[in-house]
C-alpha cells in the first residue's frame, strides 16, 4: 500500500540529501568549484540529456623525463580543470610499473573539447611528446554511458 510508496520516497530523500552532502564535502578537498561538484553529483547518467566524452590516454614516459613529465601534466591537469567544459581530468600512475600513466578526461560536449586543444597546457603535452618524452602514447576517446 502507501507504506511502500512513503518507504521510496523516504529513501529517494535521503539518497539526494547523501549525494549532496557527499558533494559539499568532496568539493573542499577539490580544486573544482562547488558548484561544479553540485550539479555534476545532482543529476544521475539517466538525467544526462547528453552524455559526456571521454578521452582515457595510456601514455609510458621515459625513465629520464619523469620529473619535466610530472611538472608538465600537473600543469596540464590543473589547467584544464579550469577550462569550462572540462568535467574532470585525472591523472593516474600505473602501480606496476612507475613510467606508465592514464589520463581520464571528461568533457561535456565536442565543442569543450575543441576548446581544450587551444589551451597552452594541451599544447605543452604535445610539445612534451614531439621532443621524445613518451616511449608511448595511445588516445581512446569513449562516450560516457553510467556515470556519476
Amino acid at each position: 500500500g502507501n507504506w511502500s510508496k512513503d518507504i521510496i520516497q523516504a529513501t529517494m530523500k535521503l539518497a539526494t540529501l547523501l549525494t549532496t552532502i557527499f558533494a559539499v564535502t568532496t568539493s573542499a578537498f577539490s580544486p573544482i568549484s562547488t558548484s561544479t561538484h553540485l550539479n555534476q553529483a545532482s543529476r544521475s547518467s539517466t538525467q544526462l540529456f547528453s552524455m559526456p566524452i571521454c578521452i582515457v590516454v595510456e601514455a609510458e614516459i621515459k625513465e629520464d623525463r619523469m620529473d619535466e613529465f610530472l611538472d608538465m601534466i600537473e600543469k596540464n591537469a590543473v589547467g584544464s580543470r579550469a577550462e569550462p567544459g572540462c568535467i574532470r581530468f585525472d591523472v593516474l600512475q600505473a602501480a606496476d610499473q612507475e613510467n606508465k600513466f592514464f589520463f581520464y578526461e571528461v568533457y561535456e560536449d565536442a565543442a569543450a573539447i575543441d576548446f581544450h586543444k587551444t589551451q597552452p597546457h594541451y599544447a605543452a603535452w604535445g610539445t612534451f611528446k614531439e621532443s621524445g618524452g613518451t616511449i608511448s602514447s595511445v588516445s581512446k576517446k569513449a562516450s560516457g554511458k553510467f556515470m556519476t
